[in-house]
């Protein structure tokens, strides 16, 4: 099960075509998702942003409550993926 959200992909590949990069030269990974979902156990996982041309990559907590892709943006901003 997918923990990322279709409107935060979009956004994703919005931010990608803002800082003109190529959505083919970025992989996501997720991984530790939860198929549990309720108030008690909020949908949570983890995401692992590879820029394939650089080998760069950086780790995200995705789920309820998360804004992953604003530090997303930030860290390209910053260089972090080279």
């Amino acid at each position: 099960m997918s923990v990322i959200a279709p409107d935060e992909k979009a956004e994703f590949v919005a931010i990608l075509h803002r800082h003109r990069l190529d959505e083919a030269d970025f992989l996501l990974q997720e991984a530790g998702t939860s198929d549990v979902v309720d108030e008690v156990y909020p949908l949570q996982g983890h995401v692992t942003i590879i820029r394939k041309s650089t080998l760069k990559e950086r780790g995200y907590r995705i789920g309820h409550g998360t804004a992953w892709t604003i530090e997303f943006e930030k860290d390209l901003a910053r260089g972090s993926f080279g």
